[in-house]
């Protein structure tokens, strides 16, 4: 049986779903993201991008590149809305499908064919989200991910892309080495350096050299390249929520170390969900003293994966919390109210180092262990 996968992307999802909200917004370039001169940009429309402006780029520039580009600073419960209503309308119809983030989602229609035609019916559910979001889709179908991923890049913006069985390396073979997933600035600027630009030319050279020059990530790229993929689709379940806790070997009223700890366990959890690519909208945290009088205080948060945003609302918990001056045997934090998305960190209110670091720790952490590096105010902890 042929596999059949299908990769569905909302097109400039926030500024689709602000245009909804606010018609005088369509056909103007819009900037989606924090106003200050530090911020980053979340999201941009596609006339924003004719004049070089992208995802995760300094707000500054952004403005200095398109200064007639429109701010809206977003809305990302309203967002959530909106996903989820596309996801409820693609569950209806598919049986297996992935939320792979907040505007994308993999749908695994294999064995469909013989009782629907898998393109009619997806070119029926691409309609039919149109019809009832207003939200305009693209999506690309190929025998795995990663092909369809790329096809839906193709097609965009708001079209489809049909990759046939057998023909996945012709298809990619033109496209620029950008197009792989997985394939970022520093990886495209060392393939450059060696004379690769197109994916053709990656699928004609050897494996090995590919291991040689960059390892396991290179064989993966490879693979993309040569239109291999085994991945599954993963049916989605949404998490509900995450928590660390620490019980102390003995009691303790050290102000420094408790806070130390919290940021700590903030710390692992903001890496768990950059991993799982999730968003987090609601703090708790939790105090255990020596007489097991045990409190705890929660507040809501912008959504976000930023260890930042999430330690200074938690701190303050802590400071509210700690009113006793009695020895305190627990202490934990709990993210809850989550949501699948695919930003790092708060692209709404994060500057562009605090994404740089972010971005820098994941990676240390992914290939050493999250022990690997740690903050400075985390230290005495260990």
């Amino acid at each position: 049986m042929k596999p059949t996968i299908v990769h569905c992307d909302l097109d400039a999802f926030f500024v689709s779903v602000e245009r909804l909200l606010n018609s005088s917004l369509v056909g103007k370039p819009v900037l989606i993201g924090g106003n200050s001169q530090r911020s980053v940009v979340a999201s941009c429309s596609y006339e924003a991008r004719k004049f070089g402006v992208h995802s995760a780029m300094p707000m500054r520039l952004a403005r200095q590149l398109c200064p007639e580009a429109i701010l809206v600073h977003g809305d990302f419960d309203l967002y959530s809305k909106y996903s989820n209503m596309v996801t409820e309308i693609i569950e209806e119809r598919i049986p297996i499908v992935e939320k792979a983030s907040v505007d994308e989602h993999y749908l695994d229609m294999t064995g469909m064919e013989r009782f629907f035609g898998t393109w009619q019916l997806a070119k029926e559910l691409r309609q039919r989200i149109i019809k009832e979001t207003g939200l305009p889709i693209s999506f690309g179908l190929a025998s795995n991910k990663t092909v369809s991923k790329i096809a839906t890049g193709e097609a965009k913006p708001s079209g489809e892309q049909k990759v046939n069985f057998g023909m996945e390396k012709p298809f990619l073979a033109p496209l620029s080495i950008r197009k792989i997933p997985g394939v970022g600035a520093k990886t495209y600027t060392l393939l450059r350096n060696m004379g690769v630009a197109q994916i053709a030319t990656l699928q004609q050279m050897e494996v090995t050299a590919m291991r040689q020059v960059l390892g396991e990530k290179g064989v993966d790229i490879w693979k993309k390249a040569s239109g291999i993929d085994q991945r599954r689709v993963l049916p989605f379940e949404e998490q509900k929520s995450m928590s660390k806790e620490t019980t102390f070997e003995q009691d303790t009223i050290d102000i420094q170390l408790l806070r130390s700890v919290l940021l700590a366990m903030v710390d692992e959890l903001a890496f768990e969900l950059r991993q799982n690519r999730k968003l987090t909208s609601c703090v708790s945290v939790k105090i255990r003293y020596s007489n097991f009088d045990t409190h705890t205080r929660q507040a809501k948060i912008p959504f976000t994966s930023s260890e930042k945003t999430i330690a200074e609302k938690a701190l303050f918990l802590f400071d509210r919390l700690h009113s006793r001056r009695m020895l305190i045997r627990l202490i934990g934090v709990k993210i809850t109210h989550l949501v699948s998305g695919s930003y790092q960190t708060d692209l709404f209110n994060d500057t562009l180092s605090e994404l740089h670091l972010s971005q820098a720790l994941d990676q240390i952490r992914q290939r050493y262990g999250f022990q690997a590096v740690m903050r400075g105010s985390t230290l005495n902890t260990q």
